[in-house]
């Protein structure tokens, strides 16, 4: 798979953060199909993607990477939920809200991050981790 010439949605997350894991997991759980690929934002991987869109990683974000556009902070979130199964498409609806409010909101949860839910281990299933893109996968 070529992943530089490719379609692939790609959810770029804070692999230190125990509520980014256990959104991951969320998203695992509930995704649609196997077409959403996983990468930490500390991996090289995810550190030339973003270097080539000329992106600073900030932690504090998640980043959606769909079509080779990146999505970030609530536009990410909001992007990622076409692809979870019902009723999670319907969350759509808070585009109607503009893009600062939303931030603001998503800012207030990422700042707290942290303390929401300690450190958090994935631990995919062989099926899963193939959905995990890591310095040393061939991708």
């Amino acid at each position: 798979m070529d992943l530089k010439d490719s379609k692939n949605k790609i959810l770029l997350y804070d692999g230190d953060c125990g509520f980014c894991n256990s959104s991951v997991q969320f998203v695992l759980k509930n995704k649609k199909v196997d077409d959403i690929y996983f990468a930490t934002l500390q991996s090289s991987f995810a550190q030339q993607k973003m270097k080539a869109k000329g992106i600073e990683i900030k932690m504090d974000t998640l980043y959606f990477l769909k079509n080779d556009t990146i999505y970030s902070k609530s536009s990410g979130a909001l992007q990622l939920t076409k692809e979870l199964k019902f009723p999670y498409p319907i969350f759509l609806g808070f585009y109607i809200i503009p893009k600062f409010i939303r931030d603001y909101f998503y800012s207030a949860v990422a700042k707290r991050r942290h303390k929401i839910s300690v450190r958090y281990c994935i631990l995919p299933s062989e099926n899963e981790k193939k959905l995990f893109l890591s310095d040393n996968s061939h991708h």
